[in-house]
């Protein structure tokens, strides 16, 4: 198969963002006199969206509807003051975007992240790459692993889907592309496991950026 084009998620792998995540959240947390979490924990919280981190965050008896609305606000406010200060692209990721970009590979960004945070982030922390359409959550389409959205990339690019790879780090993203008739690609440098990856679908696994290059062929 010629893959003509490569769906990423974004936290995990195409960024590391956890420790901005953790310490919003904690942040968010505290102030209302929950507890915090570590950084480690973090990483099986995210991946579903914001509100689902919100509920799994919180003691399971304070996690009623008002509590979960208050708490995501707040959540919203203190991320959007704070993504930047630590997230950045994992290594390695800019010299592969510059291979795929010099091949005439389409790049396209999927995340359970909300649009806004989503467009953002792409804007600037990988400017220098044409990733086009980039999607995060949207409250009218549902969210991964329902494969809507991908096969919205898919169409807007003209392509079959059994033209892309998806590259994921979670059983979430695994599961997306398997049910859009993508090619899943699990990624061992984001925050899930191998064993998560491989159960959930995955085909091939890479542990560095640069192995994807081989996987195109």
């Amino acid at each position: 198969m010629l893959y003509k084009a490569i769906l990423f998620d974004l936290d995990g792998t195409l960024l590391d963002t956890i420790q901005d995540i953790a310490e919003s959240m904690n942040t968010v947390l505290g102030r209302y006199g929950f507890p915090v979490h570590t950084i480690e924990a973090y990483k099986n919280f995210v991946g579903e969206g914001m509100e689902i981190l919100v509920r799994r965050v919180l003691p399971e008896n304070k996690a009623d509807a008002e509590t979960v609305a208050l708490c995501l606000a707040a959540m919203r406010e203190e991320y959007a003051a704070n993504w930047r200060r630590n997230s950045r692209p994992y290594a390695g990721v800019p010299e592969l975007l510059d291979d795929l970009a010099a091949r005439d590979i389409k790049l396209a960004v999927l995340s359970n992240k909300p649009d806004e945070f989503t467009k953002t982030m792409v804007t600037a922390l990988l400017p220098r790459w044409p990733f086009n359409p980039v999607l995060g959550a949207r409250p009218s389409v549902p969210p991964k692993p329902d494969p809507k959205a991908a096969l919205e990339i898919a169409g807007r690019l003209s392509l079959p889907p059994e033209e892309f790879l998806y590259l994921g780090d979670t059983g979430i993203d695994m599961r997306t592309a398997v049910v859009a008739g993508m090619y899943p690609v699990g990624v061992l440098w984001g925050f899930r496991t191998a064993e998560e990856l491989e159960v959930t679908g995955a085909k091939t696994l890479i542990a560095k950026p640069g192995e994807l290059v081989a996987v195109l062929s």
